[in-house]
């Protein structure tokens, strides 16, 4: 497999690289040897210390994050047990997508004990909303969704005339999703 670190805020040393190394190599019983893992290690202005792991699988990006107040080394664990999970969990729902003997072993490699969370459990769609949608230029999503006082917004952009995806991200700022054809 083959893995990718980047880091903001912080080095990373050689010791942080092994342990992520070695952690993420027992993925190897889950994911094709080809896989790509891409692992984000952000240090936050309050010290806080976050691992973001993302891993692209046939179509489907499986993608886990966790924060600790001042240890590293347990949000990489706490992301690595996260992403197995969802990896398990897809199996379970995608069926032939990994490796045939993924799941050989029974128990879990980092999490054996936990009970399910509530991310694990099957979601439903309990309301539907429909609502016009107006072409608006990316400034007046802003100020609407601001408006509103939502966490995203759904316009049709006056520049591109697709639609697209406005969200407040954790740290505050802003996010546009713009699909491709």
């Amino acid at each position: 497999m083959k893995t990718t670190i980047t880091a903001k805020n912080m080095v990373v040393t050689p010791g942080i690289t092994d342990r992520i190394m070695r952690k993420v190599s027992k993925m190897g019983r889950y994911l094709d040897q080809n896989t790509e893992i891409f692992v984000r290690l952000i240090r936050e202005k309050n010290n806080r210390r976050t691992c973001e792991i993302t891993v692209p699988v046939g179509g489907v990006t499986l993608r886990a994050e966790a924060t600790n107040d001042d240890n590293l080394y347990v949000s990489i664990d706490q992301a690595l047990a996260k992403l197995e999970r969802q990896i398990h969990k897809h199996r379970t729902k995608l069926d032939k997508r990994l490796r045939e003997d993924a799941f050989s072993p029974a128990e879990l490699e980092y999490d054996a004990d936990s009970a399910p969370t509530a991310e694990e459990t099957e979601r439903k769609v309990v309301r539907r909303k429909t609502f016009p949608v107006r072409p608006m230029s990316v400034e007046d999503a802003i100020l609407q969704m601001e408006l509103l006082g939502h966490s995203f917004f759904v316009f049709v952009n006056v520049e591109t005339d697709r639609t697209n995806v406005l969200y407040l991200r954790k740290d505050g700022d802003l996010g546009l999703m713009e699909p491709e054809a």
